[in-house]
């Protein structure tokens, strides 16, 4: 009977020098090609499935290789592979997630029952660009579940308590024969607790919990950013009986500045000056997040120049190291002026409109030549 058997090696298209990883993925590829699941009713793909299966299970031992390889299919006749039969045990250990997602079992639900722990909650924060910049702490209210006051968490009447889930004798779990596999997965009638109640809590109706509203204070970093998330461990939900409790995360949504525009670390604004400012020169004052600044311009400055403020930007999150505020100034046009306003600029517009001799020519020459 050996020898009709195919050579291992052969059977998992591998070489006889492959390595463990190299045969577990080869075996990976044919078991999930031929599984029974997958081609009901093909004896061809069930045969070459379990072929597969056996020829992994002593390749992939390495006392079990070494035999193989120096006797071949003779070293494992009368019994001597010992317990191959066990092929949902066998292939669980071996796929782990793979399989668990395919036939919707939870990973390791095969030894031990799932642990409950408390859900995670969510919770929207607005802040403010300066909130955002130096940090802040806030005060929030959530609606957390907790156990149930009157029944203690136990979700059972008064005088009751929750009793041993007739369907899976306590143990949580149901197993469901897939094929070759046997596969095991939460309770329906308990849901995975391995307990049932008869007589629910008339305040939580048998939840064991419920919400109440919850205050606590999160800090706030300086230089957190708009659309990142905070997390705070242990203030989800909170189940009875020394269960882990939940996490809650923290959605952070900066509302947008009428002044100033933020990227990262930096910041950039806007502010106007005045004609005579930007030709003569002066001080003007600038908003900043550490309140008004002196900014000197110089004489001649042009509409569009950006002046950089050092140190006056966001925090990086990381080092702490604030980012800088980059100020565009312009030149604003009045919508109103006096008389001897209009009378001034009327006199220096005649100025400005008389070219100094030189200049003149040199600009007339240059167009002339540009059209000769």
């Amino acid at each position: 009977m050996a020898a009709s058997k195919r050579d291992y090696y052969e059977v998992l298209g591998v070489a006889r020098e492959c390595t463990v990883d190299q045969l577990k993925k080869s075996y990976r590829q044919v078991a999930l090609q031929c599984h029974p699941d997958r081609n009901p009713g093909n004896k061809e793909a069930e045969e070459r499935f379990k072929e597969a299966s056996e020829a992994y299970q002593i390749l992939s031992d390495p006392e079990s290789r070494q035999r193989y390889d120096s006797f071949g299919h003779a070293a494992f006749t009368n019994g001597g592979m010992g317990g191959f039969g066990d092929f949902g045990s066998f292939a669980e250990e071996i796929f782990g997630d793979i399989f668990g997602a395919f036939f919707g079992a939870q990973p390791g639900s095969r030894t031990q029952k799932r642990k409950r722990s408390g859900r995670d909650l969510k919770y929207r924060l607005e802040i403010t660009l300066e909130e955002a910049a130096i940090g802040a702490e806030k005060e929030i209210e959530i609606a957390r579940p907790t156990p149930c006051e009157e029944c203690e968490g136990s979700g059972a009447r008064a005088g009751s308590g929750p009793e041993v889930c007739r369907q899976c004798s306590g143990s949580g779990q149901q197993r469901v024969q897939q094929g070759f596999f046997t596969i095991a997965r939460p309770c329906v009638a308990c849901r995975g607790t391995g307990q049932t109640i008869r007589n629910p809590c008339p305040k939580c109706s048998g939840a064991g919990s419920e919400t109440r509203p919850y205050k606590l204070k999160v800090k706030v970093p300086a230089g957190i950013d708009d659309g990142q998330t905070l997390k705070i461990r242990g203030e989800g939900e909170i189940l009875s009986g020394g269960a882990a409790p939940g996490d809650l995360y923290v959605d952070i949504a900066v509302q947008s500045h009428a002044f100033f525009r933020r990227q990262d670390s930096e910041l950039f604004c806007e502010v106007p000056i005045t004609y005579s400012s930007a030709v003569l020169g002066g001080e003007i004052e600038v908003p900043t997040l550490d309140g008004p600044y002196s900014l000197k311009v110089p004489p001649y400055t042009q509409s569009g120049t950006t002046f950089r403020l050092r140190g006056k930007g966001v925090a990086e999150i990381r080092s702490g190291r604030r980012g800088d505020q980059h100020v565009r100034v312009f030149v604003a046009v009045p919508t109103r002026i006096s008389d001897r306003e209009r009378e001034l600029l009327t006199e220096l517009g005649t100025i400005g409109e008389k070219p100094a001799a030189s200049e003149g020519r040199n600009f007339f020459d240059r167009v002339k030549e540009f059209f000769e």
